[in-house]
């Protein structure tokens, strides 16, 4: 408990980061948005689990890379925090473009008819082939952890990441199966798009700055 509580203000980052970044929608999620709208909520609610379950997969091998890099090499951590840094401003920088467009989310609804399982399935598979993911995860358990960190400790956060993962993405799979989710996001696009750009910025500076 007390390596816990030691931690706690890396989580909560670690946590923002990835609820900023739930914000906005990248590929899982807009596949999960044109499943949810041309097929029905309750494939939605599946292949968003699916993405859950992937996003937990990225946990553990974030885990058991970052563990095994920063115990052979003593200054993995130093190169793992500027690549993390410069992803959050590369993410930024992305946030900032997409808000001076008049539309950056364009819906490609999933083809053909399919069981549960098997949007499960594309869930998980659109998630774990996803290669930005990887980058993601090394950046926000960057931000998150301190060099040194035990493994019982990131894998606590990783099951949060988890949990938020599997309730924000079936969010998405109900909100989305009306159009009048749509819209509303439509609207407040662009004011979100600076928000989440600002976040991005200062979370990215306070990683390449961080001394530990």
């Amino acid at each position: 408990m007390q390596d816990l509580a030691l931690y706690l203000p890396g989580f909560l980052i670690g946590y923002g980061i990835f609820l900023v970044a739930m914000l906005s929608p990248g590929p899982n999620i807009l596949t999960i948005i044109g499943t949810s709208m041309s097929t029905g909520r309750s494939a939605g609610m599946a292949l968003a689990f699916g993405t859950a379950v992937g996003s937990f997969g990225w946990a553990l091998l974030s885990i058991a890379g970052l563990t095994a890099i920063i115990a052979t090499h003593a200054w993995a951590f130093t190169a793992v925090k500027i690549i993390g840094g410069l992803y959050l401003l590369w993410l930024a920088y992305k946030s900032f473009l997409s808000a001076t467009k008049d539309q950056d989310m364009t819906i490609k609804p999933l083809k053909g008819k399919a069981t549960h399982a098997r949007y499960f399935w594309r869930g998980f598979t659109v998630q774990m082939t996803n290669a930005k993911a990887a980058i993601f995860w090394v950046a926000m358990m960057s931000v998150a952890f301190k060099d040194g960190a035990p493994v019982s400790v990131m894998l606590i956060f990783g099951i949060g990441v988890f949990f938020m993962s599997f309730v924000l993405h079936q969010l998405y799979a109900v909100a989305f199966s009306t159009n009048v989710m749509v819209k509303t996001y439509t609207k407040a696009r662009r004011p979100l798009q600076a928000m989440l750009g600002s976040f991005f910025t200062f979370a990215g500076f306070k990683l390449l700055l961080s001394r530990t």
